[in-house]
């Protein structure tokens, strides 16, 4: 992906408890409310990702689209983002706004919105 924007990630310190990584099993994808913000929780092959839940295209929700376990689509116009970077395959210059995001030893998922 020469060329295209790299990811950066959202971070204020404040890391806020969501579910347990019992709930998201690799491969799945589910959306979480944090601070008044819809994230995207996204278990990668093993490692949980945190992005904002809307398509930089046009706002829609992504955790209505499909997942692969590497590829993220977005439903409404056929987006697709590396699941793992937030990055953009096509378009390649789009990409989804990170959030900082670590599994607790106990499985609790916490993440950070940068609020």
């Amino acid at each position: 992906m020469e060329g295209a924007p790299t990811a950066q990630t959202a971070q204020s310190g404040q890391w806020r408890e969501t579910i347990n990584l019992d709930e998201l099993w690799e491969g799945d994808m589910t959306s979480v409310t944090v601070e008044g913000e819809t994230v995207l929780l996204m278990n990668v092959g093993g490692q949980v990702r945190a992005y904002a839940n809307t398509c930089p295209h046009q706002a829609g929700p992504l955790d209505e689209g499909d997942f692969d376990g590497e590829t993220l689509i977005c439903s409404r116009h056929l987006w697709e983002f590396d699941a793992d970077t937030g990055c953009g395959i096509n378009p390649d210059n789009a990409r989804l706004t990170v959030f900082g995001c670590k599994v607790g030893d106990d499985g609790t998922i916490w993440v950070d919105t940068g609020r």
